[in-house]
């Protein structure tokens, strides 16, 4: 992550989603600037363009996942930066993509880039999936959020009574729901002593106007929170698959108080396993987004919310 020096060649690169746009210049070379589609036949274009110039070095915008295809094909022959968009911002009111892109050259050539943390190929890729993972978590919870919204609606008030309505107690009352039972005398066999309210309170709780709507939507979110968690299980045994070469690291990751298995899997993902790509752990902590910039002005330092994660 230090800043680009001694670049001889070198090409900026200013990407979109369906064109790319390149101009290389350097020691020897005449600056030229060429467009090209993001296409793999066209990106492969561009690829020999840059080595059969000994273009050594490109610098690349990261919007969003634009950039991701052009590093994957043309990152094996000349070492790709990847540069935030606030640290190339070009002078307003001349902004074309080819100045962009010859903006972001003359930058690269005077070694004014600073590279992103781009993690390795199996770390991106464990990345993706536990990534994923917690997208499908978030779904499994509003699955959950409207399950409980469709028994407010029946007036069963099992979030009034239950500390969790999917426990162990809450799961068998819908199950049962869902099977087709109304009388909360059937329904009220699952109370037991542990629970925070009475027996009847727990029984006028399950008191409702539940009709065939209600059981059918309710059956609905239960077979998609099944297959979502079906789907977590495949994704959780490929995740295994792929840390087995860090279990030790994963060993040390656990001993850190409040950090379980899960997590240290997380942390992998982020941030690989070696932290040699950061100068130290303020580098770590600022790349994460956990460090306030300095603001100071005449003596005086102004007070900075911190900034949202935003890594790529």
């Amino acid at each position: 992550m230090e800043f680009s020096s001694d670049i001889e060649r070198g090409c900026g690169i200013d990407v979109h989603k369906d064109t790319v746009v390149a101009t290389i210049a350097g020691k020897g070379l005449k600056k030229q600037t060429k467009e090209f589609s993001t296409y793999t036949g066209s990106l492969t274009c561009l690829r020999d363009w840059l080595t059969d110039n000994c273009v050594t070095h490109a610098a690349i915008e990261s919007t969003g996942v634009y950039w991701k295809p052009v590093f994957n094909i043309i990152g094996n022959d000349v070492k790709l930066i990847l540069v935030n968009a606030r640290h190339i911002k070009h002078v307003p009111g001349r902004k074309t993509d080819i100045k962009d892109s010859e903006w972001i050259c003359q930058l690269l050539l005077s070694g004014l880039l600073r590279a992103s943390f781009i993690p390795p190929k199996d770390i991106r890729e464990l990345r993706d999936m536990t990534r994923y993972q917690l997208k499908l978590q978030q779904q499994i919870t509003a699955e959950k959020n409207r399950i409980i919204r469709e028994l407010e609606d029946a007036n069963i008030k099992l979030s009034s009574v239950l500390n969790d309505v999917f426990g162990s107690t809450g799961s068998k009352v819908i199950n049962a729901i869902v099977e087709g039972e109304n009388d909360p005398e059937g329904l009220v066999q699952f109370y037991h002593k542990r629970m925070k309210v009475s027996r009847n309170e727990f029984k006028e709780a399950l008191k409702g106007r539940l009709t065939e709507h209600h059981r059918f939507m309710l059956r609905q979110m239960k077979k998609r929170i099944l297959s979502i968690e079906e789907q977590m299980e495949e994704i959780d045994c490929e995740i295994d698959k792929r840390v087995a070469p860090y279990e030790n690291v994963i060993e040390l990751l656990t001993g850190i108080p409040g950090v379980k298995r899960k997590g240290a899997i997380g942390i992998i993902s982020e941030i690989g396993i070696d932290m040699s790509v950061f100068e130290n752990e303020h580098h770590l902590a600022s790349w994460a987004g956990l460090s306030p910039g300095n603001n100071e002005s005449a003596g005086k330092k102004k007070v900075l919310e911190l900034l949202p994660v935003t890594n790529t």
